[in-house]
């Protein structure tokens, strides 16, 4: 790979993509990754996230949630600073490359004005996930890996799918304005910067119980972040505002029809398949904003027509 697809630790390169993972079922990261795949599935599955994923995300909403996060983020990075130095957590500080809480003060002042901490407050359902990274963080700081592991790598894996689908539905500039929190500058790839910290993970000495430990960690974590969007999802039940389903549905929407994947159908129609050609139009045409586009335009050329004629 490219120098720049490397992840660099103090100026020297550690790890790029081509570098292969020899993994264990043992290894810590395995061990969380399939402990908490059901909880991970929930989260995933949510009204929240789901309306979020196809665009249908209230701007009111949006901000509520970017508050959360800050309060989230801001819990778990004082307790990252105490205890950087901990031989258990020492492997997995990253602050340049990770740290979230300042990306999320921008955002914040974007999305509320200059003063904006006035303007906030920690919400019932994030609460209890706040004062838990406190207790850990105080009382038993080797939990912390399973607070970071569940929310930076969630982060990085599918923040730029979000990012995209809040600009557009809520019309946010392209130049990053709103969205700060998905924007990691300091990893230029992603998929390399996950493998070096699973790595770090898996270098931890960790025992059997510890192991234990931090898989039920990891799954509260994922509990109180479901509490968070279950809050927020009824919070959208009293907020009129208008949305639009401007995301795309996955595959799993679709009966199984591939075709119907407007991804798909796009590729195909630009290779020249035209019957997917046609299949991509229908499915513009069933847009609503495409529809008003089309009525407006379609109007315009009428009255255009009447004047030339009178």
């Amino acid at each position: 790979m490219a120098a720049d697809s490397a992840v660099s630790n103090g100026g020297e390169n550690i790890l790029t993509e081509s570098d292969d993972d020899i993994l264990s079922p043992d290894d810590l990261s395995e061990v969380l990754t399939a402990g908490t795949k059901e909880s991970h599935d929930k989260a995933e599955n949510s009204p929240f996230v789901k309306d979020f994923l196809r665009g249908r995300i209230k701007r009111e909403l949006y901000k509520l949630g970017t508050v959360a996060l800050y309060y989230v983020y801001s819990a778990i990075e004082e307790e990252i600073e105490k205890n950087k130095d901990h031989p258990m957590f020492a492997p997995l500080y990253f602050p340049s490359e990770l740290h979230r809480r300042d990306a999320l003060a921008k955002d914040l002042e974007y999305l509320y004005g200059e003063d904006w901490e006035s303007k906030i407050s920690c919400s019932a359902a994030t609460q209890p996930y706040v004062d838990r990274i406190h207790v850990v963080g105080c009382d038993d700081p080797v939990l912390l890996v399973a607070h970071a592991w569940t929310r930076y790598m969630g982060d990085l894996s599918g923040g730029q799918i979000l990012k995209k689908v809040a600009q557009r539905a809520l019309k946010l500039p392209p130049t990053g304005e709103g969205v700060n929190f998905y924007h990691f500058e300091g990893i230029h790839s992603p998929t390399a910067f996950k493998r070096l910290y699973r790595s770090r993970m898996n270098e931890l000495e960790v025992d059997a119980e510890t192991k234990k430990k931090l898989l039920d960690e990891a799954n509260l974590a994922f509990k109180f972040n479901l509490d968070v969007f279950t809050e927020l999802q009824e919070i959208g039940k009293d907020i009129k505002e208008e949305v639009q389903d401007i995301g795309f549905h996955g595959h799993g929407d679709m009966g199984g029809d591939i075709s119907k994947c407007p991804y798909y159908a796009a590729k195909m129609a630009v290779s020249g398949n035209t019957a997917y050609a046609c299949n991509f139009t229908r499915m513009l045409l069933r847009q609503p904003t495409v529809q008003v586009i089309l009525a407006t335009w379609v109007a315009a050329v009428a009255g255009l027509a009447a004047w030339y004629f009178m």
